[in-house]
C-alpha cells in the first residue's frame, strides 16, 4: 500500500462500524464491472428477507468470532451443535 492509501485506511478505521460496512459494500460494488439486473434484484430480495427475519426475531445473529469457531471445528472434524 502506498502512503496515501495507508492514510486513507487509517481515516476509514475511525468511522463508525455502520459507515465502514456501507463503505465496504460500495467498494466491492465498484469492483464489479458487469451488473446483471436479475441477479441484483434477487440479492436485494434476499437481503430484505434476512433483515426482516432478524428484525422480527425469527432468527438470531451470531458473532463473527462464533462463525470462525464453528468453521474451525468443522475443519478439524470436531463439530459441536
Amino acid at each position: 500500500m502506498n502512503t496515501e492509501t495507508t492514510g486513507l485506511f487509517k481515516k476509514v478505521l475511525d468511522l463508525a462500524e455502520k459507515d465502514r460496512i456501507i463503505l465496504t459494500g460500495l467498494l466491492i460494488e465498484s469492483l464489479d464491472e458487469t451488473r446483471d439486473s436479475d441477479t441484483e434484484a434477487l440479492w436485494q430480495a434476499e437481503v430484505a428477507m434476512r433483515l426482516e427475519e432478524l428484525d422480527s426475531g425469527r432468527i438470531k445473529a451470531i458473532s463473527w468470532e462464533e462463525v470462525q469457531s464453528r468453521l474451525r471445528q468443522k475443519a478439524d472434524g470436531s463439530q459441536e451443535n
